[in-house]
This record gives C-alpha cells, sequence and structure tokens, in this order.
C-alpha cells in the first residue's frame, strides 16, 4: 500500500491523526498510522492499545490478541488490556480462555463481585 499523507509527520502529530481517525471510526486508517508509531516506539502502551482497539472494531481479532499480548508483556496488571483481551478471545469463540482473562481484568479494577448480604458476611 502507498504511504498518504497522514503517515507523515512527527510521532505526536500521527498519535493526534490516529485518534481523529479512530473516533471517526475509520480503524483501518488508524490502524496504519498506529502500527507504524508501535514500530517505531514499540515501549509505548498507549499506541498499542489503540492499536488493538482498531483491529478489534475492524474484526481483525488475530492482530488484536497479538498487540494485547505484547501489552500485558510489558505490562501485565494494565487491566483494560487484559480485559480487550478477554472479549477479543470470546469474540473468537474462546469462552474459557477468555474467562480467565476477565476476571483477571475485574480483580484488577477492584471487582470482587457482588457484595454479601447480612447473613453471609464473616466477622472480622
Amino acid at each position: 500500500m502507498d504511504e498518504t499523507y497522514y503517515e507523515f509527520g512527527t510521532p505526536a502529530d500521527r498519535w493526534d491523526r490516529a485518534n481523529l481517525f479512530f473516533e471517526a471510526k475509520e480503524y483501518m486508517t488508524a490502524a496504519r498510522i498506529l502500527g507504524g508509531l508501535v514500530e517505531e516506539m514499540p515501549e509505548q502502551v498507549a499506541p498499542r492499545l489503540l492499536l488493538a482497539r482498531a483491529y478489534y472494531h475492524s474484526a481483525r481479532l488475530t492482530k488484536a490478541e497479538a498487540e494485547l499480548r505484547a501489552v500485558l508483556e510489558r505490562d501485565p496488571v494494565e487491566h483494560y488490556a487484559r480485559l480487550m483481551l478477554g472479549r477479543t478471545l470470546e469474540r473468537q469463540g474462546r469462552n474459557t480462555e477468555a474467562a480467565t482473562h476477565l476476571r483477571m481484568a475485574a480483580a484488577l479494577a477492584g471487582d470482587f463481585g457482588p457484595e454479601p448480604s447480612g447473613s453471609e458476611r464473616t466477622a472480622p
């Protein structure tokens, strides 16, 4: 694919442009821009997360999964990446594997399930 104007500029310019395309639901274009940013700055989590979201929304689930696993390799407690990975796996019909990531995402976000009722509470 030929390069176009939106793939040029500083990383900050391209980040802004990718966000604009993402907001406009132009996920493939956003992914194209973000792919270049991720190659340039693989240590940055935000572009990789947005790239995973762009892949997810454009049904490129294998690519979304790969990006999310890369994020979690760098930051295992990134709860949003964990949640997205669970949702991505669900869309692929991998429910057992998805459930593990969804439970971990909920725990990392501080959601430990429903509060026990008065009769179920244990004394401190």
